[in-house]
């Protein structure tokens, strides 16, 4: 993407009414939205589903679309890459979705506790060299912001083609003891049969284009029963 376009895009996320970027300060003052997301902007009871590392925002716009008696947002730090799901959930009038530019990090300042029923973790950097896992989305420090701003049961989903993010995930899981749901290294000849076969991000279509298997789990982050 060229410099002069991402600029057009960076003016215009400022126009929609549902992208949000507050600045670190804004969140540490107390961000207004915090516990709030549902009364406030989404003006209703309704479920919070958040994807993280959303990009071009495939899987909120879907999501959303789908299932319109739930409430999405797309979190992300790429202004540029979100403003396809902005302005394409503005253009189809979705009431349902919006997108935040903020840093994963910094979820506890956004969400307050209890806020969030579930988690969407599409194709993230696998950070692959060891001295890095910290830095992957599913390592527990990440594991541990979730924790304060899932509902109790929350669902975490993690869609990835790196081997590498999928086996980590899974190990942390075991040695944990949080309850895994359901696990597939191979998603579409799987026998799933939920939402995360029903859309592709940019990035997947480019993987199964080239015959790379998509990973899936999901999970919560309460211990399984009898562990």
């Amino acid at each position: 993407m060229g410099q002069k376009k991402k600029l057009l895009h960076f003016e215009e996320n400022k126009t929609f009414p549902h992208f949000f970027q507050p600045s670190y300060e804004e969140l540490i003052k107390g961000f207004g939205l915090k516990g709030n997301w549902k009364k406030d902007f989404f003006e209703n009871g309704h479920s919070l589903v958040i994807e993280l590392g959303c990009g071009k925002g495939e899987y909120t716009v879907g999501l959303a679309e789908k299932y319109p008696h739930k409430n999405f947002l797309g979190i992300d730090r790429k202004g540029a890459r979100m403003w396809r799901g902005a302005k394409t959930s503005s253009e189809s009038g979705f009431t349902n979705v919006g997108f935040i530019r903020t840093r994963i990090e910094q979820l506890n300042l956004v969400f307050d506790e209890n806020e969030v029923s579930e988690i969407w973790i599409t194709f993230p950097d696998p950070q692959p060299k060891r001295k890095n896992k910290r830095k992957r989305l599913t390592s527990q420090r990440f594991l541990d912001i979730y924790q304060k701003i899932l509902v109790p049961g929350g669902k975490i989903h993690l869609k990835t083609d790196s081997s590498i993010m999928f086996e980590y995930t899974l190990d942390l899981i075991k040695k944990k003891g949080y309850h895994l749901i359901y696990q597939t290294d191979n998603l579409y000849q799987s026998d799933w049969l939920g939402e995360a076969k029903a859309f592709q991000t940019h990035y997947e279509n480019g993987y199964l284009e080239k015959g790379i298997k998509i990973n899936y789990l999901i999970f919560t982050l309460e211990h399984h029963e009898g562990n």
